[in-house]
């Protein structure tokens, strides 16, 4: 796998968004440049041009009169004035025929233009003179040689007056509509210096401004975007070869730091995940090492078992012999009943369902330890409902769960005499309070069920929670219905609660429904196959909603209560009877026996609890639903 190191200069992300934006810059600023020179260009000549047309409606003023009297010394003499401004190149008056009367340059007067040529196209291309010309057609820029400075050349029509066609002087006829015309030519010299200098400005200020902009722009690339991405691939790279343990430290509150967050969060979740899998496995290797310890080590124990009871009774005269060999007899008893428990457990399986009759299953499991109770002296009261329904369940292991549950209640009476009561009843009542939450995700998928802290034994649905002033999780008993909830972090009931997924953080506040009750904000969980389960977010009440199991209406169940008067199961004991290898009887006990009971019950889609009293005696009530 290639780390970050060997990644290529030219192929990092950093790099190639300097580029991009460098060259988006590029084009922007030199678009904008260019036409910054253009406007600025035309600015300067459309100035030079009504300087021009100016200059020329001064010179054709300047000379009207002398015209008139056809004054020509004074004529020539203004003209030269005139054309001796550095920035004329020459002011030139022709005649309609194009011989050039009056020039600034001596040398040109009286030569003839060509009225084909380029210059006076414009008035001359029907082989006639225009009379009239727009004073931008007037305009024309043009080099006398490649290698000259450019000109601007107007030309300012002379058109006949009333004073000029009656003047006895040099009348003109009165049909002449042009007499000649002015010709004034500038010269741009300047405003194409001008022109080059703002050019050169502009080219420096796009140079500077794109210098300037790549490196900022590579500045906080390399801190917003390299340094960061740097930080991940780098955490990826740690992850990758084991070290599940790195933390990418706060790269800030963008997308990017939330990434990072998010990183840190899966890799916690992660090992939460790998740990689980692994208590998984040990709990699967488990199973599997029961079995076949319980197959390896059964047939020994059955030897040592007949042959210590065989010594036993050919030992009646050793008394010291025989105490030492009643307890092997006992001890390997009670081995037996370890690895009884574990094939049990081991083998616990898909209930074979058929249809049943409760009473009955009962009345079997009381006929097989009915001579334990005789011996233990125990009265035993049964009332059962004769007009129960058949329900369809497996017999054996309903019978199973009655003898533990019953040898349970031998074991907590013990010496004394005492009374176990069995009953049995049929019950229609709300699915509230009684279903079980089984399966609860987020949109994400991810489990929302924590068996590491349960409620009567049942895994409780764990949600991260957030106020203004904490953060941390709330436990919800997994019962519909159920107030009970135990918080991680103080409360106060005033303040905005937030719950999230305990794995991705994900939002489980559903924005469009409200309490029914507080009128508060409502969480929503996904049970699979089962719709949603929605519950008041601010806790103030116990409000919940499960359409799914409200809509099937009333459940009927099949009751199963087994009671006794023995020594009763303490608080801090009663939500954990139900796990694995937890026994309150010391070396007497297995701690398999209500771990089956709840997993037979839990495979008839039951419900089974538990109430109990230290000193006063247990009751234990079995719900197995009919159909």
């Amino acid at each position: 796998m290639k780390r970050f190191g060997e990644i290529g200069f030219y192929r990092r992300i950093a790099l190639k968004l300097i580029f991009a934006v460098g060259f988006t810059s590029i084009i922007i600023i030199g678009v904008y440049s260019y036409f910054n020179i253009k406007s600025q260009s035309d600015v300067l000549l459309t100035e030079v041009e009504r300087h021009a047309n100016q200059l020329s409606e001064t010179v054709k003023n300047s000379t009207r009169y002398s015209m008139l009297f056809n004054q020509r010394e004074h004529i020539q003499e203004t003209i030269n004035t005139i054309g001796k401004d550095q920035s004329i190149y020459d002011v030139r008056i022709l005649n309609k025929e194009g011989e050039i009367i009056y020039s600034a340059r001596k040398d040109d007067i009286g030569k003839m233009l060509d009225k084909e040529a380029e210059s006076c196209y414009a008035c001359h291309a029907e082989n006639k003179p225009l009379e009239r010309l727009a004073i931008k057609d007037r305009m024309r820029i043009y080099k006398l040689n490649p290698d000259s400075t450019r000109l601007m050349g107007i030309i300012n029509p002379i058109y006949n007056e009333l004073s000029c066609s009656v003047a006895p002087c040099h009348a003109h006829p009165q049909d002449a509509t042009v007499l000649g015309l002015l010709d004034v030519s500038l010269s741009l010299a300047e405003v194409d210096k001008q022109i080059n200098y703002n050019r050169i400005r502009e080219l420096l200020f796009a140079i500077v401004s794109i210098t300037a902009l790549a490196f900022i722009i590579g500045f906080f690339v390399k801190r917003l975007v390299d340094v960061p991405v740097k930080e991940l691939v780098k955490a990826t790279n740690e992850v990758a070869v084991g070290n599940v343990n790195y933390v990418i430290k706060d790269l800030g509150n963008n997308e990017l730091g939330y990434l990072a967050k998010s990183f840190n969060n899966m890799i916690q979740k992660l090992e939460e995940i790998r740990l689980q899998l692994v208590h998984a496995d040990k709990m699967a290797s488990l199973g599997r090492l029961a079995a076949g310890v319980a197959h390896e080590i059964n047939n020994p124990l059955t030897g040592v078992l007949t042959y210590s009871s065989f010594l036993l009774k050919r030992t009646k005269d050793n008394p010291q012999l025989q105490e030492d060999l009643n307890v092997i007899v006992r001890e390997t008893m009670r081995s037996r009943e370890i690895i009884k428990g574990l094939l049990d457990f081991a083998r616990q399986s898909t209930p074979k369902k058929s249809s049943i009759d409760i009473n009955e299953v009962i009345s079997r499991a009381l006929a097989i330890i009915n001579n334990q109770l005789k011996l233990s002296r125990i009265n035993l009261e049964k009332d059962f409902d004769s007009s129960l329904p058949k329900v369809i369940a497996d017999a054996n292991q309903l019978q199973q769960v009655i003898i533990n549950l019953l040898l349970n209640s031998i074991d907590a009476i013990g010496l004394k005499s005492g009374t176990i009561k069995i009953k049995t009843s049929h019950l229609c009542i709300s699915p509230k309070g009684i279903t079980q939450i089984k399966k609860a995700a987020c949109p994400k998928n991810h489990n929302l069920l924590d068996s590491e802290y349960k409620f009567s034994g049942l895994p409780s649905i764990k949600l991260k929670i957030k106020t203004e002033e904490n953060k941390g999780f709330v436990h919800i008993d997994p019962i519909y219905g159920s107030d009970k909830r135990y918080f991680g972090i103080p409360i106060d009931k005033k303040s905005t609660i937030n719950l999230s997924c305990s794995i991705c953080d994900f939002s489980l506040i559903d924005k469009s429904e409200t309490c029914q009750v507080c009128s508060g904000p409502v969480y929503k969980l996904i049970v699979p196959g089962q719709g949603y389960v929605e519950g008041c977010a601010s806790f103030k009440d116990d409000w919940q909603k499960w359409d799914f199991i409200d809509s099937s209406g009333d459940k009927k169940f099949i009751v199963i209560e087994v009671s006794d008067n023995g020594c009763g199961i303490s608080n801090e004991n009663l939500y954990k009877i139900f796990e694995p290898f937890f026994s309150t009887k010391g070396q007497r006990g297995t701690g398999l026996g209500l771990s089956i009971v709840w997993g037979i019950v839990d495979n008839h889609n039951g419900l089974i609890n538990v109430q109990s009293e230290v000193n006063k005696g247990t009751t234990f009530t079995i719900r197995i639903p009919e159909g």
